[in-house]
């Protein structure tokens, strides 16, 4: 078995590929014509973008939905960079929000958080050394 991709569930797709764009230097993969899904390229794993009307008729019960004036959820996507203060730059360029900024961590790591604009927590940080 392999990780193939993270889905994140948002209410305009082409909006939400366009601000990771902007804000990570990620490459668009497509929209689909009706735009109610996407892909990003990202590496051997793919993020991708699913607007909220389609994802509700494949998750029986629903789920809850980011909202940037609550508490993220308890999951993030994190983002690798040899530069975290100048992605940290971009990502808040773009309309990313402040949630802690570039630190280095004890083990040598730079490790800073933003939310995206529909409120999904993203790490940007520097490669962990093993």
């Amino acid at each position: 078995m392999r990780f193939g991709y993270t889905i994140l569930y948002v209410e305009d797709v082409a909006v939400a590929i366009d601000f990771y764009e902007r804000a990570f230097g990620l490459s668009r993969r497509f929209i689909t014509d009706d735009a109610t899904y996407g892909e990003l390229e990202t590496g051997d794993t793919t993020l991708s973008f699913a607007k909220h009307t389609l994802a509700s008729q494949f998750i029986p019960g629903g789920y809850r939905h980011n909202d940037p004036a609550e508490k993220p959820a308890g999951i993030e996507i994190g983002f690798v960079t040899d530069d975290v203060p100048a992605a940290w730059d971009a990502a808040l360029a773009a309309g990313a929000t402040v949630v802690s900024p570039p630190e280095t961590k004890p083990w040598g790591q730079t490790v800073a958080y933003v939310r995206d604009p529909e409120g999904m927590l993203v790490e940007i940080c520097t490669p962990v050394s093993v």
